[in-house]
């Protein structure tokens, strides 16, 4: 199934952890809003029950280039979630890519971060791949790109400090 979605996910996402164990799509959508809790609230239990622990789980973004790894991953977001920068997405304009036990869901985070009292517009290219295993959909892999090379520096060096 592919589709437009007309929700967001953002700082008002809520903890559905307990639902992401539903093996439909409704589960799937469930872990999806659950990741943008964890990150908007700077949880970093959530975000690494959100992950799978597979080796091969994958992110590629702007600030961790090529991890694999959910505990690789999970320690990149923990420097994110207590670094100098407070950064807050909302993931929009998502194209579902569903079937059975796996979801693939696609579109733009749009937000900010605020680093020595300066706010400062944040825009990436988003694509999240999720499976249903061991009674839980999981991520598995991550994409973010910013197009912009100057935006792109600035977010690294707000993030690094």
């Amino acid at each position: 199934m592919t589709r437009r979605l007309a929700a967001t996910f953002g700082p008002d996402s809520r903890n559905r952890l307990d639902a992401a164990t539903a093996p439909g799509i409704e589960g799937a959508l469930a872990a999806l809003e659950t990741f943008y809790f964890a990150f908007n609230q700077r949880d970093s239990d959530v975000f690494a029950r959100v992950w799978t622990q597979d080796a091969l789980a994958q992110l590629n973004n702007p600030l961790g280039g090529i991890l694999r790894g959910g505990e690789a991953i999970s320690a990149l977001y923990g420097k994110v979630f207590h670094g100098p920068a407070r950064v807050t997405v909302t993931f929009g304009d998502v194209v579902e890519y569903a079937g059975d036990g796996h979801a693939l869901f696609a579109g733009r985070e749009t937000g900010s971060y605020v680093v020595d009292g300066r706010e400062v517009p944040l825009r990436i290219r988003t694509s999240r791949y999720f499976r249903y295993e061991d009674g839980r959909w999981a991520q598995f892999h991550h994409h973010g790109s910013i197009d912009d090379a100057a935006e792109l520096a600035a977010y690294q060096a707000a993030i690094r400090g």
